[in-house]
């Protein structure tokens, strides 16, 4: 609680009778602004309490923020509170949410925060108040390991709801999730840098596609970046959903099925071990294999997800340091690598090296799109005998590979 909180509403002789406490608006919570806090007629140092309030959780954050500059490494803060700006100190998770189907749908539209330049946020996994359940808890698992902000957390007094106090099934759709989450990691650090260097947005609303108004009111459904749609089950019981595709191509990441849309809906299959994550034409997602630590993950081989596009094309990129020191965009100690598809052919060319990705390898790639079996694969200019292609899909697999990441290489 790092704004001024009180069990008293108010204050303990009540609040004067005023137009700051009774305001022409009010937030829904608690019916008015006294609710849990102090008067807002207060007087403090600068001004009353009503203009005051908030900036509790952007001053404590920027004072908290500042003690990177005695460690000489990144700090990690979170506040609760927020006000205009906090993004530069501060992630931001989104309070005391009840554990209940009606909360997990409403922390969608919260992760609009990237839209008010806080990227880093999410909401309480599996709810904070009250008792959750395993259903529940596993689909909030699913959605929240695409929370920039990820983290599981409830009240005291409530039932426990780490995953290991759940049945055999659901801590394996739990698993599932968690090692998606960890091996789309490299993508997710590159989402964060674009944010902090160009203002991108992390977790985006559909509404980013601005020429389709179909978009405009989809709230439950989110993307990451331009590159991947999330479509989450968000309804007690349901073991499919409707999910609207942006006109394009689309590709299940699990396993590369391709969907041609006209800007539509469509059904999807989403059994209790499913969460439905698809990759849009045209992008290429870097990825490592998951461990059980992030760090322990950054040590593993990466692998890429390439999504073509009808023409045959697809780009990504990586940015890669070392996760703790500062300023590193700043003073070039960073390695920056672009890839891209086209010609039937993917190629990687790093633009910035500092060392950082000397000792990392690429296993493997996967190609989503690939319209005929290829009688050969090259890599560097040799032919390799490990690939597969699946017909059905059209999904070529080219593994293992031993490709240094800090090198230019081409497959």
């Amino acid at each position: 609680m790092n704004e001024p909180s009180s069990f008293v509403q108010g204050s303990v002789v009540g609040c004067p009778d005023s137009e700051l406490e009774k305001p022409p608006y009010t937030p829904v919570v608690g019916g008015q602004l006294n609710s849990g806090t102090i008067c807002m007629s207060a007087q403090q140092q600068l001004s009353s309490h009503y203009n005051l309030h908030n900036l509790y959780g952007l001053t404590e954050a920027y004072a908290t923020h500042a003690l990177m500059n005695i460690q000489g490494k990144r700090p990690f803060v979170l506040s609760r509170s927020s006000f205009p700006g906090i993004g530069r100190f501060s992630g931001v998770w989104t309070g005391d949410v009840r554990s209940d189907w009606e909360q997990l749908r409403f922390s969608i539209p919260v992760l609009q925060f990237s839209l008010f330049g806080v990227p880093l946020v999410g909401a309480d996994i599996c709810g904070f108040e009250g008792n959750t359940n395993e259903e529940l808890c596993v689909r909030w698992m699913q959605i929240g390991a695409f929370y920039p902000f990820m983290r599981n957390h409830n009240d005291r007094p409530n039932a426990p709801q780490e995953p290991f106090v759940f049945g055999q099934k659901a801590q394996a759709a739990m698993r599932t999730a968690l090692n998606l989450r960890y091996s789309l990691l490299p993508f997710l650090y590159t989402l964060f840098h674009r944010a902090h260097t160009s203002a991108d947005t992390v977790a985006r609303p559909l509404f980013m596609f601005p020429t389709d108004p179909h978009c405009r009111t989809i709230d439950q459904q989110f993307l990451w970046g331009s590159s991947l749609l999330i479509s989450p089950v968000l309804e007690q019981g349901a073991v499919e959903l409707s999910a609207y595709l942006p006109a394009g191509t689309w590709y299940h990441l699990h396993n590369g099925q391709p969907f041609h849309s006209n800007g539509q809906y469509v059904q999807l299959s989403a059994p209790l071990e499913t969460i439905n994550v698809h990759v849009r034409e045209g992008h290429i997602i870097p990825q490592q294999e998951p461990a059980l630590t992030t760090a322990a993950s950054r040590e593993n081989h990466f692998f890429l997800t390439v999504a073509l596009s009808t023409g045959g094309w697809a780009r990504g990129e990586l940015f890669w340091d070392d996760g703790d020191s500062l300023r590193t965009f700043e003073t070039q100690n960073y390695c920056y690598v672009n890839f891209t598809a086209g010609q039937s052919q993917i190629v990687s060319n790093p633009l910035n090296l500092n060392g950082a990705l000397a000792s990392l390898l690429l296993g493997g790639v996967q190609v989503f799109g690939v319209p005929s079996q290829p009688l050969y694969v090259l890599v560097n200019g040799e032919k390799v005998i490990d690939f597969t292609y699946k017909t059905d899909t059209k999904v070529l697999t080219v593994t293992p590979l031993v490709l240094p990441m800090s090198k230019t290489f081409t497959v």
